[in-house]
């Protein structure tokens, strides 16, 4: 699958911005019960996660998650990846804030190291060499195996790995940005041929658009289904030939929507995994169904030709 030590299991990763917020503790442990006995073994999440909610602060996915990997024994069979940089501004992004922020993720995952510590977004303020050392000074410390970027363009994410070659320091050796097959401006031809050439895993998020790629939401009555559904109005009205092709693939295959829109993902450039959610052991089952499903060169064809 990947050399990245960050990636091994099923080519999934599973999404963890819903632990805590739409799934509680008893639903978000039987999702990653059922992640674990399928053969899933990276997990997502990020310190903000889920700041957004009335009366929570960020970290709520993570204390979650750390108490399911603390209960069940499994810390060392995980990949288990966290992000910083979107509680507050650029100053986070100081090393000391980094260190703050690190230590505070272990704690609540309950675990002395991670797999895979992430730059959560870019500050383009920044000179993006500072950003770069500062995460990288996390692996040298032993606490992170290795690091990430998401959020970053090509001329930054390229201006990161030159430092790192110059200073001899670890560099970022994933990527995570939006992208699914109705939204791909934040991974173009020229962030996809950086992370092709230097071996960047690209792990993107919002693999079925927030849900829209599951095919709910085909109409405004529909958006009524989701606290997501909002995000969706645009593409109800935008997103049909989308749905289209891929109700015709799943004529084909006998897949779910679901499944279909995160196997295109595995057959793009430089994408070993896609991140996807789940609120319920159901809603694992189709994204399951996509780490195994194949599909043939026309099927991805059809769906690549289709932009929105």
């Amino acid at each position: 699958m990947s050399s990245n030590p960050a990636i091994a299991g099923l080519p999934l990763v599973l999404g963890g911005n819903v632990f805590g917020w739409t799934a509680d503790r008893d639903t978000s442990f039987a999702v990653l019960d059922a992640f674990y006995e399928a053969g899933g073994r990276m997990i997502d999440t990020a310190d903000v996660y889920s700041a957004w909610v009335p009366g929570h602060k960020g970290g709520e996915s993570e204390a979650v998650l750390g108490e399911w990997l603390e209960s069940r024994g499994v810390r060392a069979d995980m990949r288990i990846h966290t992000k910083t940089g979107m509680l507050g501004a650029a100053e986070l992004y100081a090393p000391e804030r980094i260190v703050q922020s690190l230590d505070r993720s272990l704690e609540r995952l309950r675990t002395d190291y991670l797999d895979l510590y992430y730059a959560h977004r870019d500050y383009e303020e920044l000179a993006v060499e500072d950003i770069a050392s500062a995460f990288a000074a996390t692996v040298a410390s032993g606490k992170v195996r290795s690091i990430g970027a998401s959020n970053f363009n090509a001329a930054r994410l390229g201006a990161a790995l030159d430092a790192a070659r110059n200073g001899g320091f670890a560099a970022f050796s994933t990527l995570q940005n939006e992208y699914n097959l109705v939204s791909r401006a934040a991974y173009p031809a020229d962030l996809q041929a950086l992370c092709t050439a230097n071996g960047i895993a690209m792990l993107p998020f919002f693999g079925l658009a927030s849900g829209y790629l599951t095919g709910k939401y085909r109409s405004e009555d529909d958006l009524k289904q989701s606290v997501r559904g909002t995000r969706m109005a645009e593409l109800v009205t935008t997103g049909a030939p989308m749905l289209a092709a891929l109700d015709a693939v799943a004529a084909e295959t006998g897949a779910s929507l679901a499944a279909i829109a995160l196997a295109w993902l595995r057959y793009q450039p430089g994408i070993p995994a896609p991140i996807a959610s789940a609120t319920s052991p159901a809603q694992l089952t189709q994204l399951l169904e996509g780490a195994q499903l194949e599909l043939s060169p026309e099927q991805v064809a059809k769906l690549t030709a289709v932009v929105i």
